[in-house]
């Protein structure tokens, strides 16, 4: 399974995590998409060189935790209208401590769009083509100490490693794994505030035909959960915030065309709604890290329900987001308090 490769989850592996997260995950990536596609020489040869040059990839971007737009981002988020009045649904003053997962509208890349993929994504961290299908897969988060409104902070960028996968499958993918450590500005010794891993999947095949793949290990019984619509307006100003230009997201004839029914709810929208039902749920709790996984997509305009089951002797929540309808289960995390 490709996951073995990736840092975050070797570490749910070593920690003594339950495998039901490692279980949810295909054990062929041809289930992805049915067309085989053999990829040209020249194009590995490409690929390959690009590989060997990533260890000197690494991006700075230095940001203001500014007050007015982590409002636009509570104006956004369904929970924070869930109370009004009581959770922070306005402008949060100075020094205020910033919300678990807050980070991810933050230290975006800032590329003209002359310098943007064909799709609207950023060139930055990209494979070179063929392999332009994008794929938020998941991540990890880790809280060292916390950060405040109105601090500057410097977000700086590596790729930590690079795979190939399903080659020999005719379903070629590469995998980028990225790290970003976030840093006051002020801070002694270059302590890290936040430390956070990515993984995005990058296709070469067209079109996207994989079925629903089911999960194993959901509780049956959580102790909360959330229900939310995701819709046009809510993808458009998350993706304002982010900076992100990504058609699967905005635009409905190109998801139709990658393969999916509707566009689609951003992995890292979803991973930070995971984050905030739970806020709402324990809004005193303290968080060490949360690790969470893309398992299926999740469109826009169809209720999504976010569910928690907290294992209190071992300091666990169990987190996954599905669609209220079918329940096909989107993401699957853990939150270690």
């Amino acid at each position: 399974m490709y996951i073995r490769g990736h840092e975050w989850m070797r570490h749910l592996v070593r920690s003594g995590s339950k495998p039901w997260l490692l279980r949810c995950l295909p054990t062929s990536h041809a289930r992805r998409c049915n067309s085989s596609l053999t990829v040209a020489a020249e194009n590995v040869a490409a690929l390959d060189r690009w590989i060997e040059s990533t260890s000197k990839l690494q991006l700075h971007s230095t940001d203001t935790l500014r007050a007015e737009h982590l409002s636009d981002l509570y104006i956004t988020l369904p929970t924070r209208n869930a109370i009004p009045g009581r959770w922070g649904s306005g402008t949060p003053p100075p020094h205020f401590p910033l919300g678990y997962g807050h980070h991810l509208v933050f230290f975006h890349p800032r590329n003209p769009e002359s310098a943007l993929r064909p799709d609207g994504t950023d060139a930055d961290f990209c494979p070179p083509e063929p392999w332009t299908r994008r794929m938020w897969a998941g991540g990890r988060m880790v809280w060292k100490e916390p950060l405040s409104i109105g601090e500057n902070v410097t977000a700086s960028s590596m790729i930590d490693s690079v795979e190939k996968k399903g080659f020999d499958k005719g379903s070629p993918m590469v995998f980028v794994n990225q790290k970003i450590q976030y840093r006051k500005n002020d801070a002694h010794q270059g302590q890290a505030a936040i430390v956070e891993e990515r993984s995005h999947v990058y296709l070469a095949a067209p079109g996207n035909r994989r079925g629903i793949r089911k999960v194993d290990g959901i509780p049956v019984d959580p102790d909360y959960q959330f229900k939310y619509l995701p819709s046009a307006t809510t993808l458009f100003r998350f993706s304002a915030l982010t900076f992100n230009a990504h058609f699967i997201h905005l635009d409905r004839e190109y998801a139709v065309k990658e393969g999916y029914p509707e566009r689609l709810v951003h992995g890292p929208l979803t991973a930070l709604m995971l984050l905030e039902a739970f806020s709402l749920y324990s809004p005193n709790a303290k968080l060490k890290s949360f690790e969470y996984r893309a398992v299926n997509p999740l469109v826009v305009n169809r209720y999504v329900v976010i569910h928690g089951k907290e294992d209190k002797h071992r300091g666990v929540v169990q987190v996954w987001a599905e669609d209220a309808d079918t329940r096909a289960v989107g993401m699957v995390g853990r939150i270690h308090l």
